[in-house]
């Protein structure tokens, strides 16, 4: 019996340019309690090898981890054919040699970053420092509250406490929420820039999104009608198919790159 998706991977494979677009975390690799040992599931990366040799056919990782973090845990080497948009959108990466469909946009200049930014991380750090199980990993526009390891009070405590740190000194930062995460940031970009951003410079006529969190809904719910969302595992969604876990977004991959070799 043919999987659910097959059709809907059948008419984005037909599409002329192709950019399939990922999430890293919880998508190409299952969550991890230490967040810099993520790696990618063998079955997902070896799809993505399948897609990128294709023609017309361009894969980004579209991650909120900042683009050093993420060029770790992605494996990504200076010769990858993969593009990359880190720290939700503010941060680029392009394939040597690669001649974009639209001029290349520089969003935000860190020039420009929030007055106090690093001593408002600092404050934080310090702030829920003793609350077990919490962390705050520094990012390159602000800051993330890690509860996973917390129990429910604790991972509750944290975040009323960085909540209320931010929303007196910086109310105008944007708050994401994630699975057992909170990101704070004094940029503004969202996925769904990100995607809007790839898709332009690509010239792609039809884009592939996967995500598993509340962040990638930005950009599922700016899909069009061409257009394939993918939802890795439960939770409210935009997207038109589901998976349960990135070893089926691997065998879906996998089927897209077979039909588009076809």
């Amino acid at each position: 019996m043919s999987p659910a998706w097959t059709t809907e991977v059948q008419d984005i494979a037909r599409t002329e340019r192709l950019l399939v677009a990922l999430d890293f975390d919880g998508v190409m690799a299952p969550l991890g309690d230490d967040p810099m040992a993520v790696r990618a599931l063998p079955e997902t990366t070896a799809a993505v090898q399948r897609l990128v040799t294709l023609p017309d056919t361009v894969v980004a990782f579209v991650s909120g981890r900042q683009l050093a973090d993420l060029r770790v845990i992605g494996e990504h080497t200076d010769d990858s054919a993969v593009w990359l948009a880190g720290s939700h959108g503010a941060e680029h990466w392009r394939p040597s040699g690669v001649r974009l469909a639209t001029e290349d946009v520089t969003v935000g200049d860190d020039a420009e970053r929030a007055s106090g930014a690093d001593a408002l991380v600092a404050d934080a750090e310090r702030a829920i420092d003793g609350i077990p199980g919490a962390w705050i990993e520094v990012k390159a526009y602000g800051f993330a509250l890690h509860t996973r390891l917390s129990a429910e009070a604790d991972a509750a405590r944290a975040q009323a406490v960085a909540d209320a740190l931010v929303a007196e000194r910086a109310p105008g930062w944007r708050r994401r929420t994630g699975k057992n995460i909170i990101e704070y940031a004094w940029r503004h970009e969202g996925k769904d820039t990100a995607v809007a951003r790839l898709r332009a410079e690509t010239g792609a006529t039809a884009v592939l999104f996967a995500g598993d969190d509340v962040t990638d809904e930005d950009a599922l719910r700016t899909l069009g009608e061409g257009d394939l969302g993918i939802r890795v595992g439960d939770g409210e969604t935009a997207a038109r198919v589901r998976v349960a876990d990135p070893l089926e977004l691997a065998e879906l991959l996998t089927a897209l790159a077979d039909a588009r070799a076809s």
